[in-house]
């Protein structure tokens, strides 16, 4: 049994580690939305030697000369481009006219001016989020040193498991958040930044996976916790079965044969009951559990 508390430990960390590299991921990266923007191609500015998609050319490169009478070939959708764009918490990157590079402005300029204060809320919760998670994480490491007790240990894990859930709900406020300002951001945003089309992208699922996995780490936590709780208490009560018995052999001056066979068979009841429920028995000892004050069998 005490390998696997030991293996439930593990798995809880492990878990914790997987949802803070993915939190951390997401949250550092813009691409939780991705879309295109549908914009006016640009006039082509000086000569024109190669044919250029991302401009609108005239029939003649001395737009000056106003001798000259210029007309364009590009018609009806021709006039127009599609650049894709990606936004995340932090910032908004756009292509550039020559679509080749992106460029970038905070998304806090993007969003509404009334509705700002859901995306400062986001950012809280998503720092909040992020720290507890540390935090708990920090905790299931210290509470796998081995130079604290069971009691100590037991009370590491339940703050580590609070912590743990806790950042998780942190989490799931902080991604609808977001997506409520970037819903809002579509729709009443600057009209040079609207866009035609757009989906969630990677880092928003990198953000989900990482609370999926964030709660999983709590639940495996909380689960270590009530387990070691359980087998506490039940070798506490067997304990104390044990010193009742001992005190009415000494008020019965009951011979020693006599007291070894009770209590082993106490001890088979009470394994045999285990089993029945379910569980499986920590431990079985015939030489009648000298050594039950040791924390695991």
């Amino acid at each position: 049994m005490g390998i696997q508390r030991a293996q439930r430990a593990s798995l809880a960390l492990t878990l914790n580690y997987v949802a803070f590299a993915l939190a951390v991921s997401a949250v550092t990266t813009s691409y939780w939305c991705e879309g295109t923007r549908k914009v006016v191609k640009p006039f082509c500015m000086g000569p024109v030697k190669v044919k250029q998609t991302y401009c609108i050319r005239f029939n003649s490169s001395n737009i000056n000369d106003t001798r000259l009478v210029q007309y364009i070939y590009e018609t009806g959708e021709e006039k127009f481009l599609m650049r894709k764009f990606h936004a995340g918490i932090w910032f908004s990157c756009e292509q550039t006219v020559d679509l080749i590079g992106f460029d970038c402005r905070s998304f806090l300029e993007i969003a509404p001016d009334h509705e700002r204060g859901v995306l400062w809320l986001c950012i809280v919760a998503e720092c909040l989020y992020i720290a507890l998670l540390f935090t708990g994480g920090a905790m299931m490491v210290i509470e796998m040193c081995p130079c604290f007790n069971l009691i100590n240990r037991l009370k590491l894990n339940a703050f580590a498991a609070l912590c743990t859930a806790l950042s998780g709900l942190f989490g799931m406020v902080a991604h609808m958040m977001f997506t409520t300002a970037f819903q809002l951001a579509v729709q009443l945003g600057p009209e040079d930044w609207r866009p035609k089309t757009w989906d969630y992208s990677w880092s928003y699922l990198l953000a989900w996976g990482s609370f999926g996995t964030c709660m999983g780490s709590a639940v495996t936590a909380l689960n270590h916790y009530t387990k070691t709780i359980i087998e506490f208490k039940f070798k506490r009560r067997t304990i104390e079965k044990k010193l009742r018995i001992e005190q009415k052999i000494l008020e019965l001056d009951m011979p020693e044969d006599l007291w070894y066979i009770t209590s082993l068979q106490e001890q088979a009841d009470q394994h045999a009951a285990l089993y029945v429920n379910g569980s499986e028995p920590s431990c079985f000892n015939p030489t009648i559990l000298d050594n039950w004050d040791r924390e695991y069998c």
